[in-house]
């Protein structure tokens, strides 16, 4: 019998742990603070009967570790724990692209692309922006590919130096909304650039779209029919709209700057009401004009259920519809799991439906789900033989099934 048991108090360094509590079939971690872990270690070492009848086994059956029940803490009392802190995991997209151009009916290429994947490694210490970073653009040409080319050629000047692109390490709200204004600023720059380059025809202009993503935050800006399409779920989600003169805000912005639409045409000209270039068209610099450079802005937080964004100038669309497109893509990706095949994939589907136009297509994915979905097993190991389902059985097949069950449930 024991008698007595003497309680031995020994100081123990106190030291931030991190404990996982499990509730409502959530896990997170939780950071617990120095007390919190002190209480844990008195709760753990409270007297009880089976802790004494442990004590007269002796050290050698003493448990390795102690396991803390975390209902026997108040943890919604206790001073000790009052400043745990719970951080939810936030999705953080990972970034792949690829793409594809084709000269298509046409007999010379007027567009243009950009892919950046990782900005800020190409940036350099140019910028300071939330990680991941990533920057894409399509130029759409004509009167010729002098215009689009310029733009290309001096996009990231535009965007990242002379449009003063705002510095931070965090994609909030305040810090989307002066990209905003700087990727304005940057448009209307390189709209005036084209005027003041004399090497550049009055008559030569561009459509642009571009897409930026910093961390979860994707930023769509666009000046023409260029389209950029969001894949959440399967379901198309536009982020952009085309700028054409049958559509009737655009319309009506034009008539009351003193343009006209015919038979579809800006002034009888034009197929697009905003574009970048096209002097021969503009009103002088500080007057109205019907055909503007100014872009409109689509803004997206990126979650598990964003999949990939397609970006592609008119010559796909005037053929098929957004949800289509991405029903290819997704097909695709699920395929070969290739971002660039899948942007070579919608081009030839463009052709096959006799687009009369350039072609350019950029795909960007988001996550490795496709990735992981369709990779080899490791170590060369075979991947195991799949099911083949037979679609439907003959008369004669039926019957030799039902007298092989009867037979097996008689015996």
């Amino acid at each position: 019998m024991v008698a007595e048991a003497d309680c031995i108090h020994q100081s123990i360094p106190v030291l931030d742990v991190q404990y996982r509590c499990i509730a409502k079939e959530i896990e997170e971690i939780v950071d617990m603070s120095a007390a919190a872990a002190a209480a844990a270690v008195a709760v753990a070492a409270a007297p009880s009967s089976s802790v004494l009848r442990q004590a007269e086994r002796g050290p050698e059956a003493a448990p390795a570790a102690i396991d803390v029940n975390v209902s026997e803490l108040d943890l919604r009392t206790s001073d000790a724990i009052s400043n745990v802190s719970v951080e939810p995991l936030q999705f953080v997209p990972s970034i792949r692209s690829g793409s594809f151009a084709d000269i298509g009916p046409r007999s010379y290429m007027e567009d243009e692309h950009i892919r950046i994947d990782d900005l800020s490694g190409q940036l350099g210490s140019l910028i300071r922006c939330p990680i991941p970073s990533a920057f894409y653009g399509v130029f759409d040409g004509h009167g010729g590919p002098d215009a689009a080319a310029y733009i290309k050629r001096h996009a990231l000047r535009f965007l990242f130096e002379d449009s003063k692109f705002p510095q931070a390490m965090e994609a909030n709200n305040e810090f989307v909304q002066s990209v905003e204004n700087s990727v304005r600023e940057s448009f209307l720059l390189a709209d005036l650039a084209l005027a003041d380059d004399c090497t550049i025809s009055s008559s030569s202009g561009t459509t642009a779209l571009t897409a930026l993503v910093f961390g979860r935050h994707l930023l769509v800006a666009n000046a023409g029919d260029c389209r950029a399409v969001l894949c959440r779920k399967g379901e198309a989600v536009d982020m952009s709209q085309d700028h054409r003169p049958i559509h009737a805000a655009e319309r009506e912005r034009v008539e009351q700057c003193g343009g006209f639409v015919d038979d579809g045409y800006l002034n009888g000209v034009l197929s697009v009401t905003r574009a970048l270039g096209d002097w021969d068209l503009k009103m002088p610099r500080g007057s109205p004009s019907p055909l503007i450079a100014e872009p409109e802005f689509r803004q997206a937080i990126l979650t598990e259920d964003d999949e990939f964004l397609i970006i592609g100038c008119d010559g796909i669309w005037d053929v098929m519809s957004s949800q289509y497109a991405v029903s290819i893509v997704r097909r695709g990706l699920r395929r070969h799991d290739d971002p660039e095949r899948c942007a070579r994939e919608l081009v030839m589907e463009a052709l096959r439906l006799n687009t009369f136009d350039n072609l350019t297509v950029i795909v960007v994915c988001f996550s490795d789900e496709y990735r992981s979905s369709s990779a080899s097993p490791p170590n060369g190991q075979q991947e195991p033989p799949r099911l083949r389902c037979c679609k439907s059985l003959s008369a004669e097949a039926l019957f030799n099934l039902r007298s092989w069950l009867e037979n097996s449930s008689g015996n």
